[in-house]
């Protein structure tokens, strides 16, 4: 039996970090196993927020193709592709646009909150509102069975489930209805304590050399309460403990979490173990980031490759949309 496609997609907006990692990377790397895996760079999904600046999303569309490699995913696994070079995505959104009702993108949780927590950028454009749609368009080109997603993406997939049944109905069937595939995305808190994000500067990045990411650790906040090294913690409140569930050995964290409690270890001790255990957990993404970032031509002849496969199925997708709608 052949494998079951799935489909994904980043904004190039800038160098990944280690919410990327665990928020994605990691679960892509273990469906590149299992799946036929379509992974995109949406530069033009990018435009949506940051479309007064675009100078850096050609050199930030390398570096995450980059970072993916460096990470593990295999391009003999995996098909990488540009979103703007297929050119047929363009095509689809257009044409899905003219069946989406409007209060269908105004009722978009993600627009909802960002239009009111994003106060530095007029969000006040159709693509900004539309871009559901062009999401929607991204996901079904390929006809993807699932789309791996965290559990607040989970709308974003259900209202592409919406837009293929309008689609069908009106046209006849020439979509599936993809389905969301919930995946584990541990929260990953940046050195204040808020959500990591490269608009926070609180994130450390994959490709942070081991001195900056000791420097990063020793700024991360522990509990608030404790003021003295004298004075017992709580780990469980404690960003740095969450850390070192995720990069020490249960040994470490049970020792961390019992000496903390009762003042034997210092927050500065603590976090020197946790950035040296973070660096050895990073080092094959460090050996293989060197070796692409030092051979970028081999790089170039990947994105190329998945591009012009990505372009054969949009055409022939488009075919049958063509038809469908007789245009």
């Amino acid at each position: 039996m052949s494998k079951q496609r799935i489909l994904s997609g980043m904004r190039p907006t800038g160098p990944l970090h280690l919410g990327n990692l665990h928020g994605a990377l990691a679960n892509w790397k273990e469906m590149q196993e299992t799946f036929d895996c379509f992974f995109f760079i949406a530069d033009w999904h990018a435009l949506t927020s940051d479309y007064e600046d675009t100078g850096k999303v050609d050199s930030y569309r390398e570096e995450m193709l980059i970072d993916w490699l460096s990470v593990g995913l295999d391009p003999n696994k995996c098909t990488f592709f540009i979103q703007s070079h297929v050119k047929e995505h363009a095509e689809l959104f257009l044409l899905l646009s003219m069946i989406t009702p409007v209060p269908w993108l105004e009722r978009n949780p993600t627009y909802k909150e960002q239009i009111i927590q994003i106060e530095n950028k007029d969000l006040s454009t159709f693509g900004f509102l539309g871009y559901p749609v062009l999401q929607a368009a991204d996901i079904i080109m390929y006809k993807a069975h699932g789309v791996p997603v965290g559990i607040d993406q989970v709308p974003h997939v259900e209202l592409t489930r919406e837009i293929v049944r309008r689609f069908n109905y009106i046209f006849g069937e020439v979509f599936v209805e993809p389905k969301a595939i919930l995946t584990e995305t541990p929260k990953i808190l940046g050195a204040d304590n808020r959500k990591m994000s490269k608009s926070y500067g609180n994130a450390i990045y994959l490709a942070d050399s081991p001195d900056v990411v000791a420097s990063k650790v020793s700024e991360m906040i522990t509990d608030p309460q404790r003021m003295r090294k004298k004075d017992p913690g709580d780990p469980d409140i404690c960003n740095v403990f969450s850390f070192h569930k995720l990069y020490s050995s249960q040994d470490v964290v049970d020792q961390m979490n019992r000496e903390c409690r009762s003042a034997e270890i210092g927050c500065v001790q603590c976090k020197k173990l946790m950035a040296a255990n973070l660096v050895a957990h990073l080092e094959p993404i460090y050996e293989k980031r060197l070796h692409f970032a030092s051979n970028r031509d081999e790089v170039r002849d990947i994105i190329l490759a998945g591009g012009e496969k990505a372009r054969e199925v949009a055409r022939a997708t488009m075919e049958e949309v063509r038809a469908a709608v007789k245009i």
